[in-house]
């Protein structure tokens, strides 16, 4: 099964695998923590089924790709939940990295699991050197400044922000790496898949925002009504939830089409139209609450 798969990878991969002599448990344990168990690990599942669709050639390298994907995700996750950020209690239906550990651990196991990332990355060099430098490179801008996810934050604290970039940044970056490094990861040009990565992730981050007005805290894993709480930029807040769910709709409609052509492209459609019914029952949600 692809999750399998996944999930060996990244049991493989994590940094805290690695480790030899002593080390600070704290930091151990908090690492670990943040990334099992997952959530739906819907990055590296995208990643996996385009490389797939691609040919998979290289399976370790599309491998060591998920996993260092779902290590930025995860870190990221660690470090939206500071208190500096949103200082969030719970995540996936526990408390926070920082509740459960402390703050200063938090940071640490963020901070490891980035570094961690590129060190899997890295670790393919071998397997072939051309391709793990693009893999690099990619989850280097849609992590970073001004195109991935560190800009998606920091819009934020703008006093005027545009919505469609923040999306972009805050959500679509990781999801358009995804299907570029998947198609990087089995030998084929990127530059097609950004459509459907970019896609993806602004329908993503669109359901994200029903939800957070929409659903009880236990439906999420974590607190519901924090765009509301935090003065965050959302969908609902620029076009209302009616809108909204008309832009979701409208994103996901043409998510399908916007396929390459590729070997695999029929069954990677069943993937992207599996996310979109999922997506979907978020609009179904709004139109019952």
């Amino acid at each position: 099964m692809l999750n399998d798969r996944i999930e060996a990878a990244i049991q493989r991969h994590i940094c805290s695998a690695a480790v030899q002599g002593p080390a600070p448990i704290g930091l151990h344990k908090a690492i670990d923590y943040s990334v099992f168990p997952g959530g739906a690990r819907i990055r590296p599942v995208i990643l996996t089924s385009v490389a797939m669709a691609c040919g998979d050639d290289q399976p370790t390298m599309t491998d060591a790709a998920a996993a260092a994907l779902e290590f930025i995700h995860c870190a990221s996750l660690v470090h939206d939940d500071l208190p500096c950020f949103d200082n969030a209690p719970t995540r996936r239906g526990k408390p926070t990295v920082h509740r459960q550990f402390s703050e200063t651990t938090a940071v640490l196991a963020g901070d490891s699991l980035i570094v961690g990332a590129f060190s899997t990355l890295t670790s393919q060099v071998d397997v072939d050197a051309r391709r793990a430098c693009n893999l690099v490179a990619h989850l280097a801008n849609y992590t970073g400044f001004p195109n991935g996810i560190c800009a998606g934050q920091a819009w934020e604290d703008e006093a005027t922000i545009d919505l469609k970039s923040y999306h972009l940044s805050k959500t679509g970056a990781l999801f358009i790496a995804a299907t570029q490094m998947g198609a990087i990861a089995a030998g084929h040009d990127p530059d097609p898949w950004q459509e459907l990565g970019a896609r993806i992730g602004q329908a993503f981050q669109i359901a994200d925002d029903l939800m957070d007005v929409v659903c009880a805290d236990q439906d999420m894993g974590k607190p519901a009504g924090q765009d509301a709480k935090n003065d965050r930029p959302s969908a609902v807040s620029e076009y209302g939830v009616d809108g909204a769910k008309r832009l979701l709709n409208d994103i996901l409609g043409g998510a399908i089409a916007s396929i390459p052509s590729c070997p695999g492209e029929a069954e990677l459609a069943k993937m992207v139209q599996l996310q979109s019914t999922r997506l979907m029952s978020v609009d179904r949600q709004a139109t019952h609450s």
